[in-house]
């Protein structure tokens, strides 16, 4: 007999699935599509904090999901006996003018405090070939920032489930406490219900490049990530685009994406470009993921809304939604709510 049943195998939907696993629950994930299949099968990976100013539950929410990020990821690859990718190696950006320094200082003492003396935000001298070109010679270094591989990833979820004797297939019965993180189909599926949207899909395109740089900083400049995995590839993204007629085709947007990524670290010119990738992002009406009771299926629940941030939100996303659903403990945020985007 099943404890929870998770429909949808994304991240989202393998972590809260992991969650309740870890804590004993007999727990089945149903996807048609297989794991992974949606946008969190992509390849950049960037686990980027918020700004520390303008501080809310959104980013005090982020910031705890990114610091419990090591252990969670350290537990399912010892579970799995495979790697997810993660490290937490930092992240560089490049500072173009005076008041982007000053901007930056200002935020180096927000860090201090709001970030609980856990990471910095900090202001260093830009040198070395694996660094963002800029006009001042200076670049912010925060140390909370991580990476992934997000296909590795959700390979490993999956194992570290079978290996706690959870199921992950593409069809079966639906029993216990039912969990709806569907992604943009879900999205959809909630909008259907509702007079009016409840939040939209978002295609982004990524590429990676055959450029080893494993052991350095993510870099973000002119927009754009750059992302160094572990296996030696660097991972370059993405685009936000509302409007799009073929959610997975890439073209010349991702080929802007790759220029500004050799504009910016002009050490990736003439690696080559071993994959393209595009998908499309859940994101909710009020931006935040969505979490909680479902709006419309009496006793059951929903995971939603990751957007560009669900593998960093999704350490912490798991563990309230375990406590909602095992213990009936609620410690979400009131604007995470799905009322919130109602």
């Amino acid at each position: 007999m099943v404890d929870i049943t998770v429909m949808g195998a994304g991240i989202f939907g393998l972590s809260v699935a992991w969650s309740c696993a870890r804590r004993g629950a007999r727990v089945r994930v149903i996807d048609p599509h297989g794991p992974g299949a949606g946008a969190s099968g992509g390849i950049v990976g960037a686990m980027a904090p918020h700004v520390p100013e303008l501080w809310n539950s959104k980013k005090a929410f982020q910031l705890d999901s990114l610091l419990m990020a090591a252990g969670f990821w350290a537990e399912v690859a010892e579970v799995s006996n495979l790697s997810p990718g993660y490290a937490s190696l930092g992240r560089l950006q490049p500072i173009a003018d005076a008041a982007a320094l000053a901007l930056a200082q200002e935020r180096s003492q927000n860090a201090a405090t709001l970030w609980q003396g856990q990471a910095e935000w900090r202001i260093i001298p830009a040198s070395g070939p694996w660094c963002p070109e800029t006009d001042t010679g200076q670049i912010i270094h925060d140390t909370l920032t991580a990476r992934l591989h997000p296909r590795q990833a959700c390979t490993a979820l999956v194992a570290a489930l079978h290996a706690r004797g959870a199921e992950v297939v593409t069809e079966g019965p639906m029993t216990g406490r039912i969990l709806w993180a569907t992604g943009i189909a879900g999205l959809e599926a909630l909008s259907a219900a509702h007079t009016r949207s409840v939040g939209n899909g978002v295609k982004g395109q990524g590429a990676l490049l055959a450029f080893d740089a494993r052991n350095q900083p993510q870099i973000f400049a002119n927009q754009v990530h750059i992302v160094p995995h572990e296996d030696g590839t660097t991972a370059v993204g993405s685009t936000s685009e509302r409007n799009y007629d073929d959610p997975t085709s890439t073209d010349a947007q991702l080929d802007d994406v790759i220029a500004q990524a050799v504009a910016a670290v002009p050490a990736l010119a003439g690696a080559p470009v071993i994959a393209r990738w595009a998908g499309v992002r859940p994101r909710s009406r009020s931006r935040a993921p969505m979490l909680g009771a479902h709006p419309f299926r009496p006793g059951e629940f929903v995971a939603n809304g990751g957007f560009k941030i669900g593998f960093g939100m999704a350490p912490k996303v798991g563990a309230v939604m375990a406590d909602l659903m095992l213990d009936g403990i609620d410690s979400i945020p009131d604007d995470f709510k799905p009322e919130a985007s109602l």
